[in-house]
């Protein structure tokens, strides 16, 4: 398969080394002194876009208009999110986004969610969330932080809206608290905490580096190969 990256840092970089050592080729690394618009995409079959957040939606409506699908890792442009599905479907594209690619994240957003429904009716805990990054990551709370909170509120009947705050800090009691935490050289990690004056509940997920999500950023490529309209991991992993 002919793959395209748009954005070449770090993980644009770990990806090209699992695609070629999966099999495919690159066929172009777009960034910012090799701009799309100047790239020859004519034997493209999938792009891989980890950028950054002003670029990613110039980047998919870029896409959708050449018919080149593509899996997007960026965050921090969800605000977009319900405007380009309906551009993707109504010219006919294919899109492929998700919060965080790693398969291990993504078991992680299940159990989450089923957590959530175990502890709904156990008013005697509160629930928090923490989502540690290195200092370059630039959305704060995390996309995969978001999709924890979203997890809980859909299942537990406390919580109806999240807030970027430590807990200690909370304005409402229905408001779940997630707080980000930027320190050097950390390996990413997202914990869940449902805490009672008797006992606290922990799980966790820490990435020890970036491999984990270049793998499932390539699994999506391959997945959405010939497909058309919006998917997500869940499309991928059949959950």
């Amino acid at each position: 398969m002919n793959i395209a990256l748009f954005g070449y840092g770090k993980m644009g970089k770990v990806i090209e080394r699992i695609a070629v050592e999966r099999g495919h080729t690159i066929t172009a690394k777009i960034d910012r002194d090799n701009p799309k618009e100047s790239a020859d995409l004519s034997n493209t079959d999938v792009v891989i876009e980890f950028s950054v957040p002003d670029s990613a939606q110039d980047n998919i409506r870029f896409c959708i208009d050449h018919q080149l699908p593509i899996v997007i890792g960026t965050t921090g442009w969800y605000q977009h999110l319900g405007a380009l599905t309906d551009y993707c479907n109504s010219n006919n594209g294919a899109l492929l986004h998700a919060t965080n690619f790693s398969v291990g994240v993504n078991i992680f957003f299940e159990i989450n969610k089923r957590l959530a429904q175990l502890m709904s009716s156990q008013d005697q805990y509160r629930a928090s969330v923490i989502e540690i990054h290195h200092t370059e990551k630039l959305d704060a709370p995390s996309g995969t932080g978001i999709t924890l909170c979203e997890g809980i509120i859909d299942n537990h009947t406390k919580y109806d809206k999240w807030e970027n705050v430590k807990l200690s800090e909370i304005s409402d009691k229905g408001a779940l608290s997630i707080e980000s935490v930027r320190l050097q050289n950390v390996p990413g990690t997202h914990e869940i905490k449902y805490a009672s004056l008797v006992d606290e509940i922990e799980i966790k997920h820490t990435a020890h580096n970036r491999d984990g999500f270049g793998l499932g950023s390539v699994i999506a490529a391959e997945w959405i190969k010939g497909k058309k309209g919006v998917f997500t991991m869940k499309d991928v992993l059949n959950f």
